[in-house]
Formats: C-alpha cells, sequence, structure tokens
C-alpha cells in the first residue's frame, strides 16, 4: 500500500470524524469528566479508609495524574476500535469492494483507524492543557523530556498493539454470528491487565511478575508509567520489546485467520 494511499484514507476518515463537531467535544469532555469523577472519589475514600498517604507507591496527587493520563492515552491507544467495521464488512458483503482494490484490506483499515485518531490527538491536548490549568501541573513533577519521548514511543507501540490484537477477534466473524463478546472480553482484559483500571504496582508480586511477559501492560501502563518516571530506562526497554514480540505474533494471527476465512467468504454476507 503506497503511503499516498494510506494518507488519503486517513484524511478521509479524519474529515468524517469531525464532521459533527459539537457532538465530538461534548462526548468527549463529558466522558472525559465523568471517568474522572468516578476515578477521584474511588480513591478518595480509599486513602481515607486506609489512613495511608501513600498506596502502592502513589500518593493521592500522583494517583489522580496517572489516572488523567491513562484516560487520556487510552484514547489514544484504541482509537475509534474499528466500530465494528471489519466484522460489518463481512456479515453485510461490504468487503466486496475492498477485495477488488490494489491495496492491502489490512492496511485499509488501519489507514482509516489512524485517520479517527487525529481528532482524538486534539482531544488529548486539549484535556492535557485543562489539566494544567486546573491544578497547576501538580502531581507531575517527575515530568521530563525523556520521559516524554519514552511515551511517545510507547504509545506508538501501543496502539499498533491492541489493532492487531483487535483485528483477529474481528476476522472471526468469518466463522461466528457476533464478534461483540470477544471484543468486551478482549476491552475487560486490557483495562485489568494493562493499567487502565488501576496502577500494575496494586497487583500482587506474582501476578505483576506474569503480567510482565504479557501484551497488556504495553498498552496503558507503560506509557503512563515513562511519562511520570516510574519505570527505569532498561525495564521500559524490555517492556517495548515485549510487545514487539507480540506485535508481530498477533499480526501474523491476523493475517493467517484472514487468509483462512477469506477462502469461504461467498461475497454475499452472512
Amino acid at each position: 500500500m503506497s503511503p499516498r494511499l494510506f494518507l488519503q484514507v486517513a484524511s478521509v476518515e479524519m474529515r468524517k470524524r469531525m464532521s459533527y463537531r459539537v457532538d465530538f467535544w461534548i462526548n468527549a469532555f463529558v466522558g472525559f469528566a465523568a471517568e474522572l469523577t468516578v476515578a477521584w472519589f474511588l480513591w478518595t475514600a480509599l486513602y481515607a479508609e486506609s489512613g495511608k498517604s501513600v498506596i502502592g507507591g502513589y500518593d493521592f496527587d500522583t494517583m489522580l495524574v496517572y489516572y488523567v493520563f491513562v484516560i487520556v492515552f487510552s484514547r489514544l491507544v484504541r482509537g475509534t476500535e474499528f466500530e465494528a467495521n471489519v466484522s460489518q464488512d463481512i456479515y453485510e458483503g461490504g468487503l466486496n469492494r475492498y477485495l477488488v482494490f490494489p491495496a492491502s484490506y489490512f492496511g485499509l483499515k488501519y489507514a482509516q483507524h489512524i485517520g479517527g485518531l487525529f481528532p482524538t490527538i486534539v482531544q488529548t491536548g486539549a484535556f492535557v492543557a485543562f489539566w494544567l490549568i486546573a491544578t497547576g501541573g501538580a502531581g507531575g513533577e517527575s515530568i521530563t523530556p525523556t520521559g516524554v519521548l519514552m511515551c511517545a514511543a510507547s504509545l506508538i507501540l501501543a496502539n499498533l498493539l491492541y489493532y492487531a490484537m483487535s483485528f483477529p477477534l474481528h476476522v472471526t466473524a468469518f466463522w461466528a454470528d457476533n464478534v461483540w463478546s470477544l471484543l468486551v472480553t478482549l476491552r475487560f482484559a486490557s483495562n485489568l491487565l494493562g493499567g487502565r483500571m488501576f496502577p500494575l504496582v496494586l497487583f500482587p508480586l506474582f501476578l505483576r511478575n506474569a503480567n510482565e511477559w504479557l501484551p497488556f501492560r504495553t498498552l496503558f501502563a507503560l506509557p503512563v508509567e515513562a511519562l511520570l518516571g516510574r519505570i527505569s530506562f532498561d525495564a521500559w526497554l524490555q517492556g517495548m520489546a515485549v510487545g514487539l514480540v507480540w506485535l508481530v505474533v498477533l499480526a501474523q494471527v491476523g493475517r493467517a485467520v484472514w487468509r483462512r476465512g477469506n477462502l469461504q467468504y461467498s461475497g454475499i454476507g452472512i
């Protein structure tokens, strides 16, 4: 797939996502405010009940900063989550038009994914600016230029990895009547094991050690820990290496499932 075609597809998707600007911003800010409010009440109660000022190495301000960034970064990692487009193409027969295109279906869908991600990048900048203005940067004193670069590299890998994790599940639509339950399972597992629900340092030691070799930590915890300076450079490199290995494996799995499903695709939908 040529870079020019990739950019054109991404540009079309970006403009489509921004068609309803008011709805776009209202949903974004309401969702962010709701999640952060729940986290604030939850951890206010937990710190008060425990009688501790530090839990898992996080004081209250730093814990809120963790949630601010994990909420906005999760949007960058997941993007639009395909919005079931891949499985719908299979169910409704819309896949036909892609099969005659002189380009990879995998690449075309990722171009749409990236196009839908651009507005989310704007949202992320707005949310971070809101946090800086509202709090004066409280709890983010450990953020450094090196941490920012490490975080940016982690987010790029995390976005690719989540796409590679989702694609095989969508492609099971060649055989399954509904893939929604598989996607919900992936979302729950990634939230829990990826550090989206709470910092992974709160897990028991044996679970933390096992999770080091799973792909989920790369999605959310690694970028936030890198940004906040809560991970060493060597540990960050190890996390990136684990994520890259899983990316290669899952990409091959996705391609294999796609090729196998194509052999029985009838072209009239399901």
